[in-house]
């Protein structure tokens, strides 16, 4: 057996190298033509600068997307050239291919790529508007060091424009950054779009939102004044704001049920459903990912530094990535004034809720598994149930430290100690910065306990360090049993529980709901109305209306009433002086005794 693993292991072919490349340079190109085709055309040009064949690869995932996606079966025409002539190439992999260059010393490629895809780490176009990320599009030399600096020429129509985070270049129209890893963190917008900016304690913020005339008025005022807010507080943890400018992105599409965004080092990508628009959770959204442009984009677990973009990087500490970053999401909505206490509890309290109605799963169990997307409801269960341990942890740090110091100190010293020297994070760095915080408490039992098991979290014994108190109701509310997605249509049925009041009913996977008794369903909020309207009408008749094909059925349903236990978190009036000292100091970011 061992003999065999040895051949197989001598087996194995050398890695491939591209020859060294020098004067990297990419061009974009979007016009109305494209747009009809759905398509960008890309083009990189350089110079041959040693022996070999030219390997080029593209990525094969976008970070802070967790899942490979490989770009490359979006690429066609793939056309190397040197000299007016076309050169010799095959593919090496998936993604990489190898080029023969004759000996060229210049050589130019071309290839188009399907921007159809309404994904935010994709690329996606529409007759006048396309956004796109760089991993979808820019090539790199396999095997190559990646610090190389490259410009981009993004070529368009003369009355369209173009948003970006990418550094203006020194000619229009063009843009540069000093390395491939920033090169491909920064998204575009390229077309017709809204856009405003405005300074913000030195920052320049910009605001691009797709289609054109979607978030205005009144409405985009109100974004304005939450998205003002959200700086300033994650400054204040991580002890600067390390960005001149910060670009959000943000598209509205009623084919888009609820929404979803992207993060980048200094810009993030949202696909939103326009329901959402004056909706609380939109902001907080966009809080979550404005702080993911400190934690993670800038401290990072140790396996995802530096970035492959050909492999994926799993790592246990997503739970910190990105549950941490939510629980900073909730803080930065109320340390900016956004939400009050009460909104930020009822915001906890929903997690609470969602972690205990889902399967047990530890968190480095669940941080790992997301590369594969588990079915059994515990595939992003790292953003609540990370985002609770961290509200633990930052009360156990304060009560241990008398309040002296918080989750907030953690943060810091970790992107002190870990960012700023140019590594990443792992155990010993985490749990020792936890410890400082705490004067010296050792806390890895939470570790053991909640984080590499699934025991559930000590809510009983934590939340009263904090002046909090979880309250357990019980309510009997309406239920149809489905699950829906909504858009200018109306709302379609997606999922229909065997045995519930929609089932007995006859409602199919893919009827339009258009009516519920005498209520029309238009908007999702046409279910609240009905939960409002029958709270107490059990066994009562319920014909629901919908639309089959293109046939229009009235279906003789039942009202019928379930069970549901609401656990939401109040401030205790009696609790301590001590932790009403410590609740203030999470909520408001202070310390002191």
């Amino acid at each position: 057996m061992f003999a065999c693993l040895a051949l197989v292991l001598a087996a194995a072919p050398p890695p491939v190298v591209s020859a060294p490349l020098s004067n990297i340079r990419y061009d974009v190109t979007f016009t109305r033509e494209l747009a009809q085709r759905r398509h960008l055309g890309v083009g990189m040009e350089f110079d041959v600068a040693g022996p070999g064949d030219v390997v080029l690869s593209l990525p094969a995932w976008t970070p802070g997307a967790y899942e490979m996606t490989w770009f490359a079966r979006w690429v066609s025409k793939f056309s190397p050239t040197a000299n007016g002539k076309e050169l010799s190439w095959d593919k090496v992999d998936y993604d990489t291919w190898r080029i023969r260059t004759g000996g060229a010393r210049h050589v130019r490629v071309t290839f188009d790529f399907q921007a159809d895809s309404l994904d935010n780490a994709m690329a996606w176009s529409r007759d006048e508007f396309a956004f796109f990320n760089g991993t979808n599009v820019f090539l790199y030399p396999e095997g190559r060091s990646l610090l190389f600096p490259a410009t981009v020429r993004v070529t368009t129509e003369s009355d369209w424009r173009v948003a970006t985070s990418m550094h203006p270049g020194p000619e229009p129209g063009s843009y540069t950054e000093k390395n491939f890893h920033d090169l491909v963190d920064m998204p575009f917008f390229v077309g017709r779009f809204d856009l405003d900016s405005a300074t913000v304690d030195g920052t320049n913020l910009r605001l691009a939102t797709y289609p054109a005339g979607m978030l205005t008025g009144a409405a985009r005022s109100a974004f304005w004044e939450q998205y003002r807010t959200m700086f300033a507080p994650q400054g204040r943890v991580f002890g600067e704001v390390p960005f001149a400018a910060y670009t959000t992105l943000m598209v509205f599409d009623s084919a888009f049920g609820g929404g979803s965004a992207l993060e980048h080092q200094s810009s993030h990508l949202g696909i939103y459903t326009p329901a959402g628009i004056g909706q609380t959770w939109l902001a907080s959204v966009t809080a979550h990912e404005i702080t993911h442009a400190w934690n993670v984009k800038r401290l990072r677990p140790s396996e995802m530094v530096p970035y492959r973009y050909d492999v994926p990087e799993p790592t246990p500490w997503l739970w910190v990535s990105e549950g941490i970053t939510d629980y900073y999401a909730d803080l930065v909505l109320l340390r900016g004034g956004v939400v009050d206490s009460a909104g930020f509890l009822e915001q906890t309290g929903d997690k609470i809720r969602t972690v205990k109605d889902a399967p047990p799963v530890a968190l480095e169990d669940a941080s790992l598994s997301t590369w594969i997307h588990p079915t059994d409801g515990t595939g992003y269960l790292y953003y609540p149930k990370g985002s609770l341990a961290g509200f633990l942890l930052d009360i156990m740090i304060r009560d241990a430290s008398n309040n002296r110091h918080g989750l907030d100190d953690v943060m810091r010293e970790l992107y002190r100690t870990t960012y700023k020297a140019g590594r990443g994070f792992g155990g010993a760095d985490w749990w020792g910065a936890v410890r400082r915080a705490a004067g010296g408490k050792d806390l890895s039992g939470f570790n053991r306990r909640y984080v590499d098991d699934r025991i559930p979290f000590p809510l009983d014994s934590v939340l009263p360090l904090a002046g909090l108190r979880l309250i357990t109701d019980s309510v009997r509310v309406p239920r149809l049993g489905i699950e829906s997605r909504s858009d200018s249509t109306g709302s379609t049925v997606t999922n229909v529980a065997p045995g519930s009041a929609a089932a007995q009913a006859g409602v199919q996977v893919g009827d339009l709901i258009l009516a519920l008794g005498d209520i029309p369903v238009k908007s999702e909020d046409a279910f609240q109305q009905f939960r409002d309207r029958y709270a107490t009408q059990e066994g009562a008749a319920l014909p629901i209306r919908v639309k089959r094909g293109a046939e229009e059925l009235t279906l003789n349903g039942t009202v019928r009433l379930l069970t549901l236990t609401n656990d939401r978190l109040t401030i205790d009036p009696d609790a301590s002086l001590k932790a009403v000292r410590v609740r203030h100091g999470v909520f408001s970011g202070s310390t002191g005794e």
